[in-house]
């Protein structure tokens, strides 16, 4: 069964008397486990497809389903619930607090959730997780201390400290190097392949989108092309 499905999604935007069609009818079912890459070139719907999935944003017509669920039928408190338990998000800008060191930042979004971890339980988790993405040694030092690509670890460290069913990163190496930009997705791809993470993200690089066992073509709001490859 699918785990996220968009069925003939439309979105409109305006732009003063003008009417930006960013999304046209759009079919899409990523299933469980998936590591997949939605691209296209800029304005192709790839950042608004991926608002869609993760409850940022909503369809003008047709409807986006988590977990068999339709996102459009859910109060504001069961979005935000289906976020913070179900979704995790990685930025191209990181995001990270400046004043908040490795650890600090990636246990953040369990001080504002209400998942029930004791003390040690969490310590051990995040620092397992420290130990995944490779920054044991930089554990207590804080955003501006790090390069680029170790700000982006902390951000998926932190994307899965929830423990998600589904994490989404829009554009998660475009401040990269190309060398340190296909480190970061393969991260995400061994901790896919390890915990069974569906992982869904954006690019418009090439080299990038070749990593992906599902790729989702877009151009002008529609999938113009869809391949699967051997998991």
């Amino acid at each position: 069964m699918a785990i996220i499905e968009l069925n003939k999604v439309v979105k409109n935007y305006s732009l003063g008397k003008v009417q930006v069609k960013a999304v046209r009818g759009v079919e899409i079912s990523i299933e469980k486990g998936d590591f997949v890459s939605i691209a296209g070139p800029s304005g192709s719907g790839k950042t608004t497809i991926l608002n869609m999935i993760g409850c940022i944003d909503t369809p003008t017509t047709g409807t986006v389903r988590i977990n068999n669920s339709s996102t459009g039928d859910l109060s504001d408190k069961e979005l935000t619930t289906l976020r913070h338990r179900t979704l995790g998000f990685i930025f191209q800008l990181f995001n990270l607090i400046p004043v908040l060191n490795v650890y600090e930042n990636i246990e953040f979004p369990l001080l504002l959730g209400k998942q029930k971890m004791d003390k040690q339980e969490k310590k051990e988790w995040i620092d397992t997780l420290i130990e995944e993405v490779g920054l044991k040694e930089w554990r207590n030092h804080r955003p501006n201390e790090l390069s680029g690509g170790q700000r982006q670890r902390v951000a998926i460290a932190r994307a899965l400290v929830t423990k998600p069913q589904i994490v989404l990163a829009d554009e998660p190496t475009a401040n990269l190097d190309s060398k340190t930009g296909e480190d970061i997705i393969r991260l995400m791809k061994m901790i896919n392949r390890e915990q069974q993470t569906t992982f869904v993200f954006s690019t418009h690089d090439p080299d990038i989108v070749e990593i992906a066992d599902h790729i989702i073509r877009l151009h002008d709001g529609l999938v113009v092309k869809e391949e699967r490859r051997g998991q």
